[in-house]
């Protein structure tokens, strides 16, 4: 998978990207991530990505031609390789708070893509014929403002890169997450079996496979009804689950 991330701050990703998940992903070359600065793509002697709005109003905006050429420029290079399954018409992903929310089930869609565009736009916006006629799609992180796509890009790139197989050590980790099967994941525990006279829960020391399969499938469905009932809505459950969820929101109201 590729990953091209086109933005007019760079140095913001050196940390983010060298380390953790995603710093071994590139080192085992699952996952490459190209970081394009937009001002390349400038033409005049001063490099110029933004302009005043027309109309007048506070804030600048962001040129359409630079983020043209360099999405452009993009294209052709994903076109002239020669990585098997490589397209020319991958997502070109605009970051920004009107955008559709970024989700899990967000993630594993394009985690299933070959390539990946990300447009962190900045300033007070971005001119509108980007949305209209370069952008496929355009995604927010949350219902809040940032000062730059920058950080909404690491975000993404981090949920997606995981879901690639290979990159985590266990497939069963990503599947296991919080949002992976609709719920919020059940508690976790290590050693010490006993701490400050707080005991891990007796079922998880039981050995029994299936007890412990249904005590965290218990929990999670517990855990999303105190913290998340919205997801609950979505949810798939069994009968025998539905029962036992209707039995929780009872003495929950109590």
């Amino acid at each position: 998978m590729r990953i091209y991330v086109l933005t007019l701050f760079p140095k913001m990703f050196e940390g983010p990207f060298s380390e953790s998940v995603l710093g071994r992903a590139q080192d085992k070359g699952i996952v490459e991530i190209v970081i394009r600065n937009i001002r390349d793509y400038a033409t005049d002697r001063h490099r110029t990505v933004d302009d005043y709005p027309y109309g007048g109003g506070a804030g600048m905006v962001m040129k359409p031609e630079p983020l043209f050429a360099a999405v452009e420029a993009v294209r052709k290079e994903i076109a002239s390789g020669t990585e098997e399954g490589a397209t020319e018409d991958g997502p070109i992903i605009l970051l920004t708070p009107q955008g559709r929310l970024f989700s899990q089930k967000s993630a594993v869609t394009l985690a299933a893509e070959k390539e990946l565009i990300l447009i962190c736009g900045h300033y007070g916006g971005v001119d509108e014929r980007i949305r209209e006629h370069l952008a496929t799609d355009e995604i927010s992180i949350g219902d809040y403002v940032l000062s730059g796509g920058e950080l909404a890009a690491m975000v993404i790139v981090d949920a997606v890169v995981r879901l690639v197989p290979g990159v985590l050590g266990s497939e069963e980790s990503a599947l296991g997450d919080s949002h992976m099967s609709g719920l919020l994941q059940h508690p976790l525990y290590t050693r010490p079996q006993s701490f400050r006279g707080w005991d891990v829960p007796q079922p998880l020391l039981s050995g029994n496979h299936a007890q412990i399969a249904r005590w965290r499938r218990e929990q999670s469905i517990l855990r999303t009804l105190k913290r998340r009932p919205d997801l609950l809505e979505n949810a798939l459950f069994s009968p025998q689950e539905k029962r036992m969820v209707e039995e929780m929101r009872r003495d929950a109201s109590k």
